[in-house]
């Protein structure tokens, strides 16, 4: 797989394994700008594990990655500069975490990989909150405690602190689990957005939801390895009734309802 001009992301036979159990087995993917990208799987296929070793939370066994034509090789000065130009929100993270910090304070240590942890924050910073939080839908709770919010809220208020910082990436993991249906719509017209601005975008998910219309491609791991890739499928049978908004990942050889296809 070769990656074009404009690849955001480009992995190459990667291999994940934990205490020598293989958890990502030859995996090849290319996300280029502008893409939205949503990876699906059972739980334990490998799918966060995807994510992470993309990032370099976890070391390769095999295989490499590239983040914006950049080889990905830890502690590099390289890959620090190539966190700036991403927003990383990770799976099922309280925003609150004990911290008796407001909203607009989580939000804005969102900017601390752009402007550096010495400088202090400027009118720059605070137009980026701002649009941040008005685009998640959460304006009007900047000065609340983040302890206060619902734990829908803390997730918008954790996709602000990602938008914040201005990415040209987003890699959310899980974004919409457990989150009511105001803030899945709330986070769906954030992305909107982020991806009108020409932003690329790679999440995990169960469910697609609001989302769905977004996705410009699917990517179904199973057991380690990418068993499929294509766009989001009408739903069938009990899967279009009303209310149904699950993706169910299947194994090759099972028939792929509500999803990719």
């Amino acid at each position: 797989m070769t990656p074009s001009n404009d690849s955001v992301i480009s992995v190459r036979h990667g291999a994940v394994a934990y205490d020598g159990r293989p958890v990502l087995r030859d995996v090849s993917l290319t996300v280029t700008a502008g893409e939205v990208i949503a990876v699906l799987g059972a739980n334990g296929s490998g799918k966060s594990t995807l994510i992470r070793a993309i990032l370099g939370l976890v070391p390769l066994a095999g295989g490499s990655v590239e983040l914006f034509g950049t080889p990905l090789r830890p502690r590099s000065r390289a890959l620090r500069r190539q966190w700036a130009r991403i927003g990383y929100v990770p799976q099922r993270l309280g925003a609150g975490s004990g911290v008796p910090a407001t909203v607009a304070e989580v939000v804005g240590s969102g900017r601390l990989a752009r402007r550096g942890i010495l400088r202090p924050p400027g009118a720059a910073d605070r137009e980026a909150v701002t649009a941040a939080l008005r685009a998640v839908g959460l304006a009007d709770r900047a000065a609340d405690p983040v302890a206060t919010l619902s734990g829908g809220q803390q997730q918008r208020t954790l996709i602000a602190r990602a938008l914040a910082g201005q990415p040209e990436l987003l890699v959310l993991d899980e974004p919409t689990a457990g989150v009511d249906a105001n803030s899945q719509e709330a986070f769906a017209d954030a992305l909107r957005g982020f991806i009108s601005g020409g932003g690329t975008v790679l999440l995990v998910a169960h469910e697609l939801g609001p989302l769905a219309s977004l996705i410009s491609r699917c990517v179904v791991v199973h057991e380690g390895r990418i068993a499929h890739e294509g766009g989001v499928p009408r739903p069938a049978g009990h899967h279009a009734e009303p209310g149904h908004d699950h993706v169910h990942p299947h194994g090759p050889g099972d028939e792929p309802v509500g999803l990719c296809s």
